[in-house]
């Protein structure tokens, strides 16, 4: 199996981006989350759209999977989640506070302190494509726009990490070369 699973219903370009990585990634539906069918993983991705019915019905099988989103986390596994790409949005279904706000905005990202989730967007040019900010957290902040917004939020929770962002920009693969070396494989 896969160290890397999207949460997604269909065919996205996305994957493409991890055969070029030389990294394995499948995909499964978030309506299988808990269930015996869910494969073990290093890390879960939730692309961007999640939430926007117009791309996706990924959102609808994450309230219900909440609690294997957080054993998963708590196990050693990381959570890697982009924007929702709706107008406002509340994370209910994550272990802390997190608040969306979509707004397009080109940026460039500012670190607040080191943290090892900056490798996501360590190859990107600026100004990086933004489509909101976190309006509400009570996460660590690790990144923030040229307004001094929140970007990119980082949650260590148990033995693993949440990572949250609205830059909507293909991640690194050195990110995922050091959450696969340093994450353990567990079931959602």
């Amino acid at each position: 199996m896969s160290d890397v699973i999207l949460l997604w219903d269909c065919p996205l370009l996305f994957e493409k981006l991890f055969v070029e990585y030389g990294l394995e990634c499948s995909r499964a539906l978030s309506t299988s989350l808990g269930t015996p069918y869910f494969p073990a993983c290093k890390v879960l991705v939730l692309p961007t759209g999640f939430a926007n019915k117009q791309y996706t019905k990924t959102g609808t099988g994450l309230e219900r999977g909440k609690h294997s989103l957080e054993k998963f986390v708590v196990k050693g596994g990381t959570l890697l989640v982009f924007s929702p790409l709706v107008p406002e949005y509340e994370y209910e279904w994550l272990p802390f506070s997190l608040k969306y706000i979509m707004e397009e905005n080109s940026c460039t990202p500012q670190p607040v302190d080191e943290h090892d989730a900056q490798k996501l967007v360590e190859n990107i040019v600026p100004p990086a494509g933004c489509d909101g900010y976190f309006s509400e957290t009570d996460a660590e902040i690790v990144l923030k726009d040229d307004r001094n917004r929140p970007i990119m939020v980082v949650k260590e929770f148990g033995e693993g990490m949440i990572v949250a962002t609205t830059i909507h920009e293909l991640p690194a693969a050195r990110f995922f070369e050091c959450r696969i070396a340093c994450a353990k494989k567990v079931k959602a």
